[in-house]
Parts: structure tokens; C-alpha cells; sequence
């Protein structure tokens, strides 16, 4: 790799001059990568991100195949919950499965704390080997959201509705904020370390919090949040905040110390800037536009890279994560064109 480090993303967040919008996209490590699904006829999601070199490579493909101007760690939200003792398995067409929900104070009394270098030394070692001697572009690190994370350990696995999880919340506080706050310091941790391995950019992933109204947003979740994101700006590093179809919330999520509010595809930067939204912006095409004939994806992408531009700090990426189906070299063609429309003389 080049030793000239592509800084834009990061110079984007700050609002200092660069190039072109900086793109990235969420899932872009895997999936719908050819080279990437020969190693899942080998590996699990966990085998892969247990051997630093393999994780390594499956990291950087994207960014070499794409010309991305950022690396996202190839995990899982679920990564470090079993140093915690949590029983997850990733099963193929399904997800995270947990054999030990949460059900009452116990079960969240009975978890115990992560340490990362004793946890997941492949995790930091992985992050060392990228940032040391493959990229050259910022790599993020990242976190699931406490919310997201209690949804899965609630309802033992994904869940349209999020039942259980919002009976515990709302027949249980003692047991919801105890979860809470647990989940908040094992996130900190867990940051920290990424950062201190050489992670230079952290994107928290509140993947299924649109689930809830802002009211009750805003009393049983804003305070963890607040907590989590004020510990992992003590680090210095920026901090992207993401969830699909939450869009409701953007006006409670503006007011927290987060540096990039990224926005899924239901809601236009206009209508966030409208909204209050003065940071920086992520996102924000549907991913399914991806499988539309090339004039179609030009046509979506023109009008969020103009909205972006007179914003003035954005950083292109989808509005949820690349499916399966994606041709790799439509991801090529999206990040060339972004490049492109917004290049500045």
C-alpha cells in the first residue's frame, strides 16, 4: 500500500477542505464479495474473525477492490458478549442465536465483565496488523449500541417486534438499567481497546432502536447513550452514530456528543438539516437500489451527494448494509462515481 494516508473521511468530519465526499459502506467487508464467500465454505463469521490474518485480508478487500476511503473491522456486534459469558452462536439465514437469554436481574447479575487483551486478542491483534501494515485509509472499529445488544440477549435472537425486550424494559427497570449500565461499561472497554490497537474512527451501530417511540427513548435509553459516547470521546476519536428506521429520533440523537449522524434511506440530508441536523451526515442510499440497472443507482445517487455537498461535511454510504445480491463491481462503480461527481478542483 501506498505510505500517503487517505485521511478525507476524517478531514470530512472535521469540516476541513478535501477532495471529493468520502465513501464507505456498511457491510462492504464480505457478503456479496466472491473471494469472501470461498472462505465461508470454510469458515465461520467466528473462525474468520479468530485468525488476525484472515480477518485482516476479508477487512482490506473492500478497500482495494472499491477504492473506499475507509476500512470497517470485519466482526460481528456480537463479538465481545461472550467474554461476558453469553452463549451466541451466528447461524447462517438466521443471525445471532443465544442459548441464555435475559429474563430477570440474576441473569444480568450473573455477567461478567470483558477484558478485552484476555477476550478477544485477535480482535486488537487484527486492528494492529491493519493499521500497521495494509491501509492505507482510517480503519473504524465498532460497537452495538446497548439497546441493540439487550435486544438480542433478550429475545435470544433477531426479533421483528421486539416483545420481550420492551416487556423487561417497561415491567422490570431495575433489571433494564442494571443491563443498561452493563452493557455501557463493557462498550467502553471494548472501544477503548479497538482505539488503542490503532482504530482511528468508532461507529455505533443502534441497528434496532427505531423500535421505540422518543419518549420512551429518551427515559430508558438517552442516559446509557450519553454515558457510552462521552467515554469513548475521552479517546479523541470521532464517532458515528447509526439505526435503521429512526429516524424519529434524530433531533434526541443531535443533542448527543456524537461527531456524524448517520441517516438511513427514509429521510433525505434536506429534511435533517431541516430538522436542526447541523454535524456532519452519513448515508444515505437504500441498499436495494444496488440492484437497479446502472441510470437508476446514477439517479439516486446524484441528488444525496448534491444535499450532501451543500451540507458541507458528509460522507456517502448506504442506508443500511450491502446485501448478498450486490455485484462488486457495482460497489466499484457507486465509489467512482461519488468520487467523481464530487471531485473539487
Amino acid at each position: 500500500m501506498s505510505t500517503t494516508k487517505n485521511d478525507t473521511i476524517l478531514r470530512a468530519i472535521k469540516g476541513d477542505a478535501v477532495q471529493h465526499t468520502p465513501v464507505w459502506f456498511m457491510r462492504q467487508a464480505g457478503r456479496s464479495q466472491p473471494e469472501y464467500r470461498k472462505l465461508k465454505e470454510k469458515y465461520s463469521l467466528f473462525e474468520i474473525t479468530h485468525q488476525p490474518e484472515l480477518c485482516a485480508y476479508v477487512t482490506a478487500l473492500p478497500v482495494e477492490q472499491y477504492q473506499t476511503d475507509a476500512a470497517v473491522l470485519y466482526k460481528d456486534i456480537m463479538t465481545p458478549l461472550k467474554g461476558m459469558g453469553v452463549d451466541v452462536d451466528i447461524k447462517s439465514g438466521i443471525g445471532p442465536v443465544i442459548a441464555n437469554p435475559i429474563r430477570k436481574m440474576s441473569d444480568v447479575e450473573a455477567l461478567g465483565k470483558v477484558d478485552p487483551k484476555r477476550d478477544v486478542p485477535y480482535v486488537l491483534d487484527t486492528i494492529k496488523l491493519l493499521t500497521e501494515e495494509k491501509l492505507n485509509v482510517p480503519l473504524i472499529g465498532f460497537t452495538g449500541a446497548p439497546f441493540t445488544l439487550a435486544s438480542y440477549m433478550i429475545e435470544g435472537g433477531p426479533s421483528k417486534n421486539y416483545n420481550l425486550t420492551k416487556a423487561l424494559m417497561y415491567s422490570d427497570e431495575a433489571t433494564w438499567f442494571k443491563l443498561m449500565d452493563v452493557l455501557t461499561e463493557m462498550s467502553i472497554t471494548y472501544v477503548g481497546a479497538q482505539i488503542q490497537a490503532g482504530a482511528q474512527l468508532i461507529q455505533v451501530f443502534d441497528s434496532w432502536v427505531g423500535a421505540l417511540n422518543q419518549a420512551d427513548y429518551d427515559y430508558y435509553i438517552k442516559p446509557c447513550m450519553d454515558k457510552l459516547l462521552k467515554g469513548i470521546k475521552a479517546y479523541n476519536v470521532p464517532v458515528i452514530m447509526f439505526g435503521v428506521g429512526a429516524s424519529h429520533l434524530i433531533e434526541s440523537w443531535h443533542s448527543l456528543p456524537i461527531d456524524v449522524l448517520g441517516l438511513d434511506w427514509r429521510i433525505t440530508i434536506n429534511e435533517a438539516k431541516n430538522r436542526g441536523v447541523t454535524k456532519a451526515v452519513q448515508g444515505n442510499l437504500d441498499p436495494s437500489v444496488l440492484l437497479a440497472p446502472w441510470p437508476v443507482i446514477e439517479s439516486r445517487l446524484k441528488p444525496i451527494l448534491d444535499q450532501g455537498m451543500a451540507h458541507g461535511r458528509h460522507i456517502f454510504n448506504l442506508g443500511h448494509g450491502v446485501f448478498p445480491e450486490v455485484k462488486p463491481d457495482t460497489l466499484r462503480r457507486v465509489s467512482q462515481f461519488v468520487h467523481d461527481y464530487t471531485k473539487q478542483n
